[in-house]
């Protein structure tokens, strides 16, 4: 094949939409557990309600919920992917063959923000959030500011994590925030320094973004084993939570995430009608399950 300006468009044509396909075709959960924030700056401050406002009655003046004044800045980070194609590839007609790795190289920018979660759930067990304690812990302190109580969203065990997660609303536990998305760019010029030195275009993702912990009153995490006893545990502990003059928050567990060595204990709970001996299953649909690879 003859390489000049017109071979190089038609080729970058076709990468584009092998990119596209593979972009299209990916399956996702970031953005049902996440909170989409766009970013226009190298960071962004959260300033969050130390706790989810309950409605009162009216008497005498309004009550003001403030803003919790240690809110926290998250910063984001830069991502790249980048494949070489051979020049003599192009010339010797084998340009077919690096359309699969542009599909797959659009489907991991896809699911890429799947990753970035499950790399900050996992981290929510000895990484602070908001009020100066672990996203997941033992003693977040709720109500009275003056006179807090504490409350735990973590359960202890030893196994693989699995979290309970309030979706029912727009604030999210989580945070995904984008400053630049994926673009698919490339070095395929004749006077580009790689082709010229080393015979070769580069062809790659770039993008900045990160991930960071929303309000932990919206989920529950837990190592011990996914059995019926502790999802029972874990959603009674949640639904207790209490703000501001001891009144229920109204949290609603609606999702089960779960990483795949997990997948079947979570359908067994969420999926089936009947419990070991035959007895009936209270917990049926009573959450979505996910199930991410990543975790």
């Amino acid at each position: 094949m003859r390489i000049d300006a017109n071979t190089m468009r038609t080729l970058m044509t076709g990468f584009q939409g092998a990119f596209n396909r593979g972009w299209e075709g990916a399956q996702t959960i970031y953005d049902k557990i996440a909170m989409k924030t766009v970013s226009s700056n190298a960071a962004e401050a959260y300033v969050w309600l130390r706790e989810l406002p309950n409605i009162r009655e009216w008497v005498a003046e309004r009550y003001v919920h403030g803003l919790a004044k240690d809110g926290f800045i998250l910063e984001n980070r830069k991502f790249e992917s980048t494949i070489r194609v051979k020049r003599t590839d192009i010339e010797d007609d084998n340009y077919g063959s690096y359309s699969p790795m542009l599909e797959e190289l659009g489907r991991k920018g896809a699911e890429f923000p799947d990753e970035l979660l499950a790399e900050l759930m996992a981290s929510g067990f000895d990484t602070n959030c908001y009020d100066g304690q672990f996203f997941f812990d033992t003693d977040h302190p709720v109500g009275d500011p003056n006179d807090p109580t504490s409350f735990s969203n973590v359960q202890a065990g030893a196994g693989p994590a699995w979290y309970l997660l309030d979706l029912s609303r727009n604030i999210r536990p989580f945070i995904f925030q984008q400053r630049i998305p994926f673009q698919l760019q490339r070095l395929d010029g004749e006077n580009d320094e790689n082709v010229f030195m080393k015979d070769n275009y580069l062809y790659g993702l770039r993008g900045r973004m990160n991930a960071g912990f929303g309000l932990w009153q919206l989920a529950f995490a837990s190592k011990a084993d996914l059995t019926v006893a502790n999802y029972e545990a874990a959603r009674a502990a949640m639904t207790s939570l209490r703000g501001e003059n001891n009144r229920k928050l109204g949290i609603k567990p609606t999702h089960l995430v779960v990483p795949t060595e997990l997948e079947g204990d979570g359908r067994r709970i969420l999926k089936t009608q009947l419990i070991t001996g035959g007895e009936s299953n209270p917990w049926a649909e009573s959450a979505e399950l996910l199930v991410s690879q990543w975790l």
